[in-house]
């Protein structure tokens, strides 16, 4: 138990209960209990294995590889059809988290074990995302702009391809590009 993580815990309003079941549980397992990103992280070997996190609407357990685990209860979650390595077990009550217990502690020893084989979860190129026509004209037309984009790390080209592309019209995905077009040419992404 780590007290800095306690700050987590101390301060939720909601899900309470179901947090202070959950660390109990995340804590059999031996792994480092850590605070990042503001949640409870439980590490190996200083590589993130799982956190507990919360949301209006439920909490869960967040697995960064749960993709590659074996999901025989059919209960992992991928938050968005963009995620492509993690996996949630999402909660709606403490019950639930009793009843599953067993179930959520062989994901974890599995997520473990997952971690320890070095096995990677298999993540889509760049090039395999959708590039909106109203960028790439952009790109032909600007090869200072170009040189930029292809300058930035596949994350940050990434979340840029898929927020230019998830506006429904034109005009929309046209004047997100015009907007960015600075931070692009400045190496900065997205969220920067």
């Amino acid at each position: 138990m780590n007290p800095k993580v306690d700050f987590f815990f101390d301060k939720a309003k909601q899900w309470q209960k179901e947090f202070e079941k959950l660390r109990a549980i995340a804590l059999d397992t031996g792994l480092e209990e850590e605070l990042k990103w503001g949640c409870p992280c439980y590490t190996y070997q200083e590589k993130n294995i799982f956190l507990i996190h919360g949301f209006k609407e439920y909490c869960a357990i967040l697995f960064f590889k749960g993709a590659l685990l074996n999901d025989t209860d059919n209960i992992l979650i991928q938050q968005t059809e963009n995620v492509q390595a993690a996996r949630q077990i999402r909660f709606t009550g403490l019950k639930e988290i009793v009843d599953l217990e067993k179930v959520i502690k062989t994901y974890m020893y599995e997520a473990l074990e997952v971690e320890k084989s070095g096995i990677k979860v298999p993540m889509k190129k760049t090039k395999e995302f959708e590039m909106p026509e109203e960028f790439q004209k952009r790109l032909d037309e600007n090869l200072l702009l170009k040189e930029a984009f292809e300058g930035l790390t596949p994350g940050r080209q990434r979340a840029y391809l898929l927020y230019f592309s998830s506006a429904k019209q034109s005009r929309t995905r046209e004047a997100r590009i015009e907007k960015y077009i600075p931070e692009i040419l400045n190496g900065k992404g997205l969220n920067d």
